[in-house]
């Protein structure tokens, strides 16, 4: 096939019926054309004709005035290679369908449709062009694309796809030096829609949340479903405190309402995490992670509000990505260790147990301090493989104590919001007093009033079943969080632990001693115990004692300290010396 005849020629009229070229390649649904080496049309199929919609001549126009204007120079280049070469060359470009005039200069197709082109030397300057249309393989492409990238329930952006986009929004904030929020949206008890209604009803739900949270949002934010009941917005220019409030009030306001599915009239409400650009975290993971954290806070303390990310202690740095994979190395390796900070009876001026508290001992960071790495490990989920871990460790080390010691002591340890709520958590705690052959009186389990309000009955539930092993149970921070007497008459409660908060600034601060008194005399007649926590001077430990709180714990008893030397303590008991010798 050397010959333009073998081509079938551009005008119908003239076109010569059954060319063994036109029968093949009409059969094959493929566009064909015949172009000189300068890239000018010879002659073209059927298909060719019927593709540009035009019953026009087209001897003479170049073909790449048949493609996208953007994609002109690179069939023009794919064209010089395929003579010079004599290789066929492919070439994927969109050509004019049902488009204008491509004679006429400066004329912008209608529409164009994508084609893969082969184009080949056929000697004598003449090129074959066969363009197969490539329309129902990109649907298809992009169908698959779609599915994805997005959730297959609400049509929202996935996380693969939210992750892209904040990093996009990162791009252009480090360009412009304009900072952005993400916000993550959390539903308020929709686990008992699911349970109690099914999960069809709770699908519904989804769908109108999402429908309810994009109209909350600006055109230019972004919204997606990374699963769950959880929603997160890209929020672009959202930086000052008038603007947060304002977009988190929207979002909360948006799910308010009554959901009215099938029948049934179902109340939810939101919780909001916020974290900021470039303040909290300079990358899509970091970002993602502290608005989940802040979500987290937001349900810990009381749902129904928008919290933004912090870190408790000024000037510590923020959540460290870093940090974060280092983390699951040290763990590997050995580096988490457990201090012991002495809890004493001022009036006997014995040790009668310790706190447990976790430390990271760094390669080359040296001592990370807890507040950098547990609240990571807390949103990450190591805290259960750490919390496990601690529980078990110091139940072991209690013995040792005891030994010491030659009499009986016990352990306090932190349990964290997310292992409370594990489904594990009772079984860890069985396998810790079993492994140390401990009985359960001798475990105290600090845990956080807010960790207890996110779910009562459940809060209730598990207690009920720790204390059922004897372990006794202390609400941390007493004070700084909802302090409600109806729920220390509800749950089994054995300890109270005045927060450092309200002894630092004891005896001079009246609303401080009025808030301590008042602690003091509700525990006595709830027989209760309490442990001020953060006793640092000889006048408050004074105070304290005068009101009968017999138990204290702080840099004047002791600071926390590793176990070899919290055995030393025991067997010298010379921490005790630092005791005022009046009130001994």
């Amino acid at each position: 096939m050397r010959s333009s005849s073998a081509a079938v020629p551009i005008d119908p009229p003239r076109q010569q019926a059954g060319t063994g070229l036109d029968s093949l390649m009409e059969a094959a649904g493929d566009a064909v054309f015949q172009i000189a080496a300068n890239g000018q049309i010879r002659a073209a199929s059927r298909r060719a004709v019927r593709l540009t919609g035009l019953d026009l001549p087209l001897e003479g126009v170049p073909l790449a005035a048949l493609v996208a204007d953007a994609e002109a120079p690179a069939l023009r280049t794919a064209i010089v290679d395929a003579v010079a070469t004599g290789e066929p060359v492919l070439a994927r470009v969109r050509l004019r369908c049902n488009g204008s005039d491509p004679r006429e200069p400066h004329t912008p197709a209608i529409d164009t449709c994508p084609f893969e082109l082969r184009i080949a030397a056929m000697g004598d300057g003449v090129l074959l062009v066969i363009g197969r249309d490539m329309s129902a393989q990109h649907a298809t492409e992009e169908r698959l694309r779609h599915m994805a990238t997005h959730d297959a329930l609400t049509e929202l952006p996935n996380r693969l796809l939210l992750a892209d986009r904040v990093r996009m929004v990162v791009a252009n904030a480090r360009r412009s030096g304009q900072g952005f929020a993400v916000a993550t949206v959390g539903l308020d008890g929709f686990k008992k829609v699911n349970d109690g209604l099914g999960h069809q009803v709770g699908d519904m739900v989804l769908r109108q949340a999402a429908t309810r949270l994009r109209r909350a949002l600006r055109d230019s934010d972004t919204l997606a479903r990374p699963g769950g009941d959880e929603f997160v917005a890209v929020l672009p220019g959202t930086v000052t405190d008038a603007q947060i409030k304002l977009v988190t009030g929207r979002l909360l306001a948006a799910l308010q309402s009554p959901f009215e599915i099938d029948g049934h009239t179902i109340y939810l409400g939101a919780s909001v995490g916020v974290a900021l650009y470039p303040q909290h975290a300079e990358d899509d993971n970091g970002l993602l992670a502290l608005a989940d954290a802040a979500l987290a806070r937001a349900k810990e303390t009381g749902k129904a509000r928008a919290v933004v990310y912090s870190v408790r202690e000024e000037g510590l740095p923020q959540h460290d990505i870093s940090l974060e994979a280092a983390m699951f190395s040290a763990v590997r390796e050995g580096e988490f260790l457990l201090y012991y900070q002495p809890i004493v009876d001022a009036r006997t001026r014995l040790i009668e147990g310790f706190e447990t508290l976790m430390r990271w001992k760094h390669p080359t960071l040296g001592m990370v301090p807890p507040v950098r790495f547990i609240p990571i490990a807390e949103t990450n989920g190591l805290i259960n493989l750490l919390g496990a871990w601690a529980l078990k460790a110091a139940c072991m080390q209690l013995r040792q104590f005891e030994e010491a010691a030659g009499r009986d002591l016990y352990i306090s340890v932190n349990i964290s919001p997310r292992q409370f709520r594990n489904d594990k958590f009772l079984e860890v705690l069985d396998q810790a007093l079993a492994l140390a052959d401990l009985p359960g009186a001798k475990l105290v389990l600090e845990i956080t009033e807010g960790t207890l309000m996110v779910d009562p009955q459940h809060a209730e539930t598990i207690l009920t079943r720790m204390a059922e092993r004897g372990a006794r149970i202390a609400i941390d921070d007493f004070g700084t969080g909802y302090s409600s007497l109806a729920y220390l008459k509800r749950f089994p409660i054995s300890v109270l632990k005045v927060d450092r908060a309200f002894v630092k600034d004891l005896p001079g601060a009246h609303k401080e001693a009025a808030i301590c008194s008042a602690v003091l005399d509700m525990a006595r007649h709830l027989d209760l115990v309490v442990v001020a926590e953060g006793v640092e001077t000889d006048e408050q430990l004074g105070w304290l004692q005068q009101r009968d709180c017999r138990y204290v714990q702080g840099y004047l008893t002791g600071k926390p300290m590793p176990a070899h030397v919290a055995l030393t303590a025991l067997q010298d008991n010379h921490y005790t010396a630092l005791l005022p010798q009046d009130r001994r």
